[in-house]
């Protein structure tokens, strides 16, 4: 049963597509059937993917696939590839010149290749995920605390959720908005929402995301420069906001409190 599925440019259909079941090795460059200098191991099945285009390598590279996973075998001598995650707000991974068996761990990949002034690319989707079942996550006891504790009906995630949302639409790397945009923002789920209140709502945030100490903690200390840069960042990094929660920037209010 394949678990890779490579998207080659230009695709038109799922006929297009090609399958990649564990121990698959695809082949790409401008040239069909050329190997490069990565031998395939014994055992693997290989296939090849022709991109027409004079600016790559007549073998540039290969896909291995694995279980979950796959790895990505840069065969060019002097081209650095690009693996970006299209849902990970600029998450990416670059493969160096020669670096073979890169691993990948994005379920949706966009490989980007420089080819004489353009950017080519493909798509890697990597559909198969395995999780812990309920019975093998550990012995019971005392539950762990969670590392951060946001409560997704509150002014404070929708705050966040404002400030996330330019790079979860697709632009990575996208200033995190000002404070009078998030106003503008959040106004049709919270018609109170002023400069002053979103304000105190990303101080109040940046404290309970620990990336400075509460007041009562510090009575006088350095200011927390780059603050909704650092947010956002978090946030992305630890997936604390996804997608999905962009409802909320339109959700009707739900809480009378003023702030959070």
């Amino acid at each position: 049963m394949h678990s890779i599925i490579v998207v080659p440019p230009n695709c038109t259909g799922p006929d297009d597509q090609v399958r990649l079941a564990p121990g698959d090795v695809l082949a790409f460059g401008r040239t069909p059937g050329e190997r490069g200098a990565a031998e395939h191991r014994a055992g693997e099945r290989s296939r090849h993917l022709t991109i027409r285009h004079d600016g790559v390598s007549r073998a540039a590279g290969q896909i291995a696939a694995h279980g979950a996973f796959w790895i990505l075998s840069n065969l060019s001598r002097s081209q650095t590839y690009v693996v970006e995650n299209p849902e990970g707000a600029g998450e990416h991974i670059k493969v160096g010149p020669g670096r073979l068996d890169a691993p990948v761990p994005f379920e949706f990949s966009r490989v980007v290749m420089p080819a004489a002034g353009e950017l080519l690319d493909f798509q890697v989707w990597a559909p198969r995920h395995d999780y812990l079942s309920g019975a093998e996550c550990g012995p019971e006891g005392t539950a762990t605390a969670p590392a951060f504790a946001l409560d997704r009906t509150k002014r404070y995630f929708a705050v966040l959720a404002a400030l996330c949302e330019p790079r979860l639409r697709g632009e990575p790397h996208a200033p995190p908005p000002t404070v009078e945009q998030v106003v503008e923002r959040l106004a049709p789920g919270w018609p109170a929402a002023s400069r002053a209140a979103v304000q105190w709502n990303i101080d109040y945030l940046a404290v309970k995301l620990r990336l400075k100490p509460a007041p009562e903690q510090c009575d006088s200390g350095p200011r927390l420069n780059g603050k909704k840069e650092s947010l956002v960042s978090l946030a992305l990094r630890f997936d604390l906001v996804c997608e999905d929660d962009l409802v909320v920037l339109t959700a009707q209010p739900r809480h009378s409190e003023a702030m959070r």
